[in-house]
């Protein structure tokens, strides 16, 4: 059953910006309907120009790319309320993949109608310019995270995002979250060995700061987590919902 932008679960969560009754009737006038995708799919690849747009409604997954060798770079994670595809709608071919991790539901758009969202609502097209600026900016902190930080100052700056990025998508309930990545795309993720990672899990768990396991991330100690990752213990910052 197709769900309606005036009922979607998303707009509830405090992390997203309200929709005055105009975004709701633009968006659900371009809403093409919905894909269910089960664990393990491809959603976007690598060099190929997809005609759809994509805001995942339900579910997780991964960006990544793919290097000549077949080894795979996990890029970033995907929570709900991703928008998924605007490079392939811009740039006309997508430079990385998303597959699920979970299963997911998606709310479907057409790219071609992009331009048309530009033309005649603005208001709309600036959260979509909103949307990748702010991707830009988590890649940058992704970077600088694995370029200049310690093996543990990465491991524990990674687990207070995947925490944020829970919490703003609605997954979490206090510090407890589902965590259905595998620990080799987070390895991947941080620049870090699956072996190091796991040993500096495995300390942060000693040290009753937070635990991954059996499909579940826990924070135990929120300060003590960011004072390890030697960053502040931000709170998430309202954003748009395409």
């Amino acid at each position: 059953m197709r769900i309606s932008c005036q009922d979607c679960p998303l707009r509830k969560l405090d992390s997203f910006q309200a929709f005055s009754a105009s975004d709701i009737k633009i968006t659900d006038a371009l809403k093409h309907g919905e894909l269910r995708v089960d664990a393990g799919m491809p959603i976007l690849e690598e060099g190929t120009s997809s005609p759809q747009l994509y805001t995942v409604l339900q579910g997780q997954g991964v960006r990544y790319k793919t290097l000549e060798s077949g080894r795979r770079q996990v890029l970033s994670f995907v929570f709900p309320g991703d928008f998924l595809g605007l490079q392939a709608a811009v740039m006309e071919e997508m430079d990385h993949s998303v597959e699920s991790t979970t299963e997911m539901v998606l709310c479907v758009f057409d790219r071609k109608d992009l331009r048309r969202l530009y033309r005649d609502a603005p208001e709309r097209a600036f959260d979509v310019t909103w949307v990748a600026a702010e991707e830009e900016t988590m890649l940058s902190e992704a970077l600088t995270a694995v370029g200049q930080r310690t093996a543990k100052e990465r491991v524990a700056w990674g687990l207070m995002r995947l925490m944020q990025r829970s919490k703003a998508s609605g997954l979490a309930k206090r510090d407890r979250a589902p965590m259905p990545f595998r620990q080799t795309d987070f390895a991947d993720a941080m620049g870090l060995s699956l072996v190091h990672t796991n040993k500096t899990l495995s300390m942060i768990r000693r040290a009753k700061l937070a635990t991954w396991a059996d499909g579940w991330l826990d924070i135990h100690d929120p300060e003590g987590l960011a004072e390890m990752a030697g960053t502040p213990l931000n709170g998430t910052h309202c954003r748009p919902l395409i």
